[in-house]
C-alpha cells in the first residue's frame, strides 16, 4: 500500500518537470495587443518647435532675463547686474589675444586690409616713391614689447613700401596715418645738404677726403692754372697717375683750360691727397655747373671712396699674408 503510493508520487513529480511552466496570472489577448500598440486613441495636441536662436543679441541675454526675474522679485536691477558682469568678465580687446604676438598680428592685418582696400589707386613709377626711413626691428620690438623675428617684420615693411607707392595726391588719410606710425622720429633723407654758392670773387669751394687725407679746393674761371699747397702740379706730385687723378674731374668734362684750381691738402700720402683733391675739385665744379653731375658720377668723382688700409693681424706678416709653413 505504501509502496504504491510512493510510486505514484514519483511519477507525478517526474511529469511535472517535463511539462512547460504556465503563467500564474495569464494576460488576455486583447489586453496584450492594447499594451503593445504604439498608437493612441486620444490626440496629444499640436507639437510646436522652439523659436530660433537670435545670435545678434548680446551674449548675456539669458542673464538679462534672469536679472529681470530677480528684479520683479525684488532683486538687483538690470543695470547693476550688467555693471557687475562687466567688472567680473574679462574680454580680450582683439581676437589676436589668443596668438603668440597679438600686437604684431593686429598691425600686419590692419596694413593688409588697407592694401586690399586701396590697391586699385594709381601708383608712382618704380624708384620714384618718397624715401622714408622706417623703424628698425629693435625700435619696433621696443614699442610692441614682443619677440618679433626679422623675417616677420620684413612682411610689415613690404606692405608699407607698397602703400608708400600710392600717388601722394590720391593717398587717403588713413593710409598716411598708418605710414607715419612706422616712420622714424628723425628722417635722415630730409636733411639735404646746403647747395654751394659762388662768392663775390667768383670762387667755388669744395671739400674732399680719402683715407687719412683731406683737401680743400677753390675753383675760379681762368686759363687752366693749378696750384697745390702753393706748388705747381708737376712739383706737388711726381707720379703721372697722381697728377691725372687730382684733375680727373676737369679732364672728363673737358674743362681743363676753363678754370683755375687752388688746393690745400693735408695728411696721408700722395695717393690719398690726389684722390681727396679730385673729390674736392668735383664738388667745386658742380657749384659752377650743376648739370655736370651725371657725367661726374659716371666718372666716379662724386662720392667718397670709403676704403681704408686693413690693419695687420697678430701671427701674420701683413694684413692677410701668412708666414711660410714649415713641416718640421
Amino acid at each position: 500500500m505504501e509502496l504504491g503510493a510512493l510510486r505514484s508520487g514519483l511519477r507525478a513529480a517526474i511529469a511535472s518537470f517535463r511539462q512547460p511552466a504556465t503563467r500564474r496570472f495569464p494576460v488576455s489577448q486583447p489586453q496584450f495587443r492594447r499594451l503593445a500598440s504604439t498608437t493612441t486613441d486620444q490626440p496629444l495636441g499640436d507639437i510646436r518647435a522652439a523659436p530660433p536662436i537670435d545670435f545678434s543679441n548680446r551674449r548675456d541675454a539669458a542673464a538679462e532675463e534672469t536679472a529681470e526675474d530677480d528684479d520683479m522679485e525684488g532683486g538687483r536691477s538690470i543695470a547693476a547686474y550688467a555693471a557687475m558682469m562687466d567688472r567680473l568678465r574679462i574680454i580680450p580687446a582683439s581676437p589676436s589675444y589668443f596668438t603668440g604676438k597679438p600686437d604684431f598680428t593686429d598691425d600686419l592685418l590692419n596694413l593688409e586690409n588697407l592694401l586690399r582696400k586701396y590697391q586699385t589707386l594709381p601708383v608712382l613709377p618704380t624708384g620714384h616713391a618718397p624715401r622714408i626711413a622706417w623703424k628698425t626691428l629693435a625700435q619696433y620690438k621696443m614699442g610692441s614689447n614682443e619677440p618679433v623675428k626679422a623675417a616677420r617684420y620684413t612682411k610689415i615693411l613690404q606692405v608699407l613700401q607698397r602703400l608708400n607707392y600710392i600717388h601722394p595726391n590720391l593717398m587717403p588719410d588713413e593710409v598716411a596715418y598708418a605710414l607715419r606710425r612706422y616712420m622714424r622720429d628723425v628722417q635722415p633723407f630730409h636733411n639735404q645738404p646746403k647747395p654751394g654758392v659762388v662768392d663775390e670773387y667768383g670762387r667755388a669751394r669744395g671739400v674732399g677726403r680719402r683715407k687719412s687725407s683731406n683737401a680743400v679746393a677753390y675753383l675760379v674761371e681762368g686759363e687752366g692754372e693749378c696750384l697745390i699747397n702753393g706748388k705747381p702740379l708737376t712739383q706737388a706730385f711726381g707720379r703721372l697717375h697722381d697728377r691725372e687723378s687730382a684733375l680727373w674731374a676737369l679732364k672728363v668734362t673737358e674743362r681743363m683750360d676753363k678754370y683755375n684750381v687752388w688746393c690745400v691738402a693735408r695728411g696721408g700720402g700722395t695717393t690719398g691727397q690726389a684722390d681727396a683733391i679730385a673729390l674736392a675739385v668735383s664738388k667745386a665744379l658742380m657749384v659752377h655747373e650743376p648739370l655736370l653731375k651725371p657725367a661726374l658720377r659716371r666718372a666716379g668723382v662724386v662720392t667718397r671712396d670709403p676704403r681704408r688700409v686693413e690693419r695687420k693681424k697678430p701671427g701674420k706678416l701683413k694684413a692677410r699674408k701668412m708666414p711660410a709653413w714649415v713641416k718640421r
